[in-house]
């Protein structure tokens, strides 16, 4: 739980809400900052780079939105209040835009990546030409060069921005975790096929668990940016793997048909090759833990992509590895029985000879 004042701040949108409050400095209508934060369109045929706004020490920033009625007391009116900060900064504040709804930002890319992350209610943008609409819980993490603008709109939200610069999201691409590949994968279809997507829309599934998961990793990351205490470039560098590892390992997202596939072979390839390295002891279980997958995932990757189910598929390798100890070593059938995870002799000698047609005694003399 983060206290702030000594109130608790329960959930992500508690903390937006908290940081986009009008009681911090309020920065006037004309202040130079104001058009980064929130910029309305003011032609329809240019478009802006957005560079990094902060210095290169400083490798993630939020932006928060938190939009809604500019008067609570009417609700019906046409103008619209969005109430925006930006973190780290070296004092607190709080930025208010009036907008007719139905306004957009102008166009606009940036030199740095995006993740967004819609905390509360819809948020709209226009991507490349399309219209996309991002409901509560999605996320988009656009390229660094990808064209967009982002529609105001009079329904209360808040939207979550992170802004990641280029060195600190290649690091993360390239930390040694259980889903590297997967992760570089995704850095490959968003920031080098340049011909195709340059954006990627994740959705979470019908499992809560990961979205609740997500939320805690985006409030905490929210918390260290916004008060900037010791140590936080860490922990906010260990937060954000996190966040790319729950969001590409436990959420839908978009591709094409021919990256859907090279995806379900780089899945198979991280959980094949944890297979063999454990082959002796893994568990489907154990296999959850780690790739954080249900059960039926596993039978149903594998079955796809050997013809066999989890069970027959862990048998036919410990069984490859019994036979190589056969032919290459002096070790006995009953240590070889044990070092390829099987307690019981009697079962292991028949799933042998059901598979190489002899006893493992016999398959030895022959080799």
């Amino acid at each position: 739980m983060i206290i702030e004042k000594g109130i608790p701040i329960l959930t992500l949108s508690d903390l937006c809400n908290h940081i986009t409050t009008t009681e911090k400095i309020l920065l006037p209508p004309e202040h130079k900052l104001g058009s980064r934060l929130v910029c309305p369109e003011y032609s329809k045929s240019a478009h802006e780079v957005k560079t990094y706004p902060l210095p290169p020490s400083e490798r993630i920033f939020a932006l928060c939105w938190n939009i809604g009625s500019a008067n609570a007391a009417e609700p019906e009116q046409t103008s619209s209040a969005l109430r925006t900060t930006l973190c780290p900064a070296p004092e607190h504040f709080c930025y208010q835009l009036h907008f007719a709804s139905g306004e957009k930002t102008q166009l606009h890319t940036h030199d740095y990546i995006e993740l967004a992350y819609v905390v509360e209610g819809e948020f709209r943008q226009r991507i490349l030409g399309r219209d996309i609409v991002f409901s509560k819980g999605d996320l988009c993490l656009i390229d660094k060069n990808c064209l967009h603008q982002d529609y105001l709109l009079k329904k209360p939200a808040i939207v979550l921005f992170l802004g990641i610069a280029n060195d600190i999201f290649s690091e993360i691409m390239d930390e040694t975790v259980a889903t590297q590949k997967i992760i570089s994968f995704l850095q490959s279809a968003l920031l080098k096929q340049k011909d195709l997507q340059q954006y990627l829309h994740f959705r979470p599934n019908a499992d809560a668990a990961p979205a609740k998961e997500l939320e805690q990793c985006l409030c905490l990351l929210l918390d260290e940016l916004y008060h900037g205490r010791i140590g936080s470039h860490y922990i906010c560098k260990g937060l954000l793997l996190r966040i790319f590892r729950i969001i590409s390992t436990k959420y839908d997202f978009s591709l094409s048909k021919e990256q859907r596939k090279t995806m379900n072979w780089i899945i198979f390839g991280e959980i094949s090759d944890y297979i063999k390295r454990h082959y002796a002891t893994v568990t489907i279980q154990e296999l959850v833990r780690e790739f954080h997958f249900q059960e039926d995932y596993f039978n149903r990757i594998i079955k796809n992509k050997t013809g066999l189910t989890y069970s027959d598929y862990v048998q036919q390798i410990r069984l490859e590895h019994a036979e190589h100890m056969l032919i290459s070593s002096t070790r006995s059938v009953e240590e070889i029985t044990e070092l390829v995870g099987y307690k019981n002799q009697g079962y292991f000698y028949k799933i042998f000879k059901e598979k190489y047609g002899t006893t493992p005694s016999r398959y030895r003399k022959k080799g």
